[in-house]
């Protein structure tokens, strides 16, 4: 365990130092350490997927299921994908140095509010090598030093992303240390991370699942960016349009049911229950889902099976529905408020005033309206890619891109003032 501490407090110090220099260069070499990781990756593409055939065959013989060795898998497309997520980072504007206001009190001191980095973040997460890549080129947009940590099962993969990174940042003249990947599977490292090692980690990223956050959230000495769980609800008001009820209800729980964007619980308003449910139910069925209805909702699907308590409080992350039969607006945003987790919700309406009403009144980090909860992602908002979703209501909420992986200063400008 010494040695362990001994080089995981290096990486610390390393890193540290490296996010001085980051922070302190200018735009224009941040930009071109990712357009040379993005060329790079491609021109390693080979490298990269003899490293992950080993991670996958090791983790195959330890009875990995189907499902988690997809994830890990990468493939030429899946390098392509990387390849052009680092592209589309190394085109979204420099986020430091931005003043986002700028004001003279009485005082006539000049005032402005300046973008800056948080420093160094430690990003936690587990058998997708892709967010290697991706955690790589947010932080050096944002002007941030990064230890990484992956899971063990990806490994191999992540080490042969991260020689690319160390690569691009030196042609770039940037220090390799500004992203660096711990090399060991041993977990006592993600202990000594969760501590700050020494005070230089400022912020804990974890991607995972619910046990990997949990811990996070609960052990972590630093501050932490994440969610728990995407407990989203997609609310079908009596004003719903019913095709786009029946597409935005499929699509929100169907395109893609492993991810924390996908609605875990349908409400549908009693006034068109008869006339909305019928219909977005035999297109989910049709699909591969299986409801799991409150008694009003069974009464129109008796397909459906019972729902339980646990139902309105479970992240399936599979073709599980939960479905309620509600009264009316008030009565969805306060299941909403009783059983959500604070991620995404929409709400299915032609109705203006309804849809306002339910954005004012919902108090989750993203809030849809006419629009599927799988549009929760930072690619689809714009930033180029994402870190993460935060529930946090501190700092950065909802998608966190490279913006959002920046605090600010203040710089304030005088001409010989005194304080009376």
């Amino acid at each position: 365990m010494t040695d362990l501490t001994t080089a995981m407090t290096g990486l610390g110090r390393r890193a540290r130092a490296a996010a001085s220099a980051l922070r302190q260069a200018p735009a224009d070499a941040r930009t071109r350490a990712l357009t040379l990781l993005s060329e790079k990756l491609g021109d390693a593409q080979d490298d990269l997927l003899a490293a992950n055939a080993r991670d996958v065959e090791a983790a195959r013989a330890n009875g990995m299921s189907e499902a988690l060795l997809d994830r890990l898998t990468l493939t030429p497309a899946r390098v392509a994908g990387m390849v052009e997520a680092v592209a589309v980072i190394a085109a979204v504007p420099d986020p430091l140095g931005v003043e986002t206001e700028r004001w003279t009190p009485a005082n006539g001191l000049d005032i402005a509010r300046v973008r800056t980095p948080i420093g160094v973040l430690g990003v936690i997460y587990e058998s997708r090598p892709n967010v290697t890549a991706d955690a790589a080129a947010l932080c050096i947009r944002s002007g941030n030093a990064a230890i990484l940590r992956c899971g063990s099962d990806c490994l191999q993969s992540s080490l042969a992303i991260a020689g690319v990174v160390a690569e691009a940042l030196s042609e770039a003249g940037l220090p390799a240390d500004a992203v660096q990947l711990v090399d060991t599977p041993d977990r006592a490292a993600v202990g000594l991370m969760l501590g700050g090692l020494d005070g230089a980690i400022d912020v804990i990223v974890p991607r995972g699942g619910k046990s990997l956050v949990a811990r996070v959230q609960a052990e972590a000495r630093t501050a932490v960016l994440s969610h728990l769980e995407g407990l989203n609800h997609t609310y079908l008001h009596r004003a719903a349009d019913p095709d786009a009820a029946r597409a935005i209800a499929v699509n929100a729980k169907m395109r893609r049911t492993s991810v924390c964007g996908a609605t875990e619980t349908l409400l549908v308003d009693r006034a068109a229950a008869e006339s909305l449910l019928p219909a977005v139910a035999a297109d989910l069925i049709a699909a591969g889902c299986e409801l799991r209805g409150d008694e009003a909702a069974r009464a129109l699907v008796p397909e459906m099976t019972p729902a339980t308590e646990a139902d309105w409080t479970t992240e399936y992350l599979a073709p599980i529905l939960a479905v309620r039969v509600v009264d009316d607006l008030d009565a969805a945003t306060d299941h909403i408020a009783r059983y959500g987790s604070g991620h995404t919700e929409a709400i299915v309406t032609a109705d203006v005033e309804a849809a306002e009403r339910f954005a004012a009144q919902v108090d989750s980090a993203i809030v849809l309206v006419n629009a599927s909860t799988q549009f929760a992602d930072g690619g689809e908002f714009g930033f180029g890619g994402e870190i993460g979703i935060s529930t946090n209501r501190l700092h950065a909420r909802g998608p966190v891109g490279a913006e959002q992986l920046t605090t600010y200063k203040y710089v304030v400008r005088g001409q010989g003032q005194i304080r009376p």
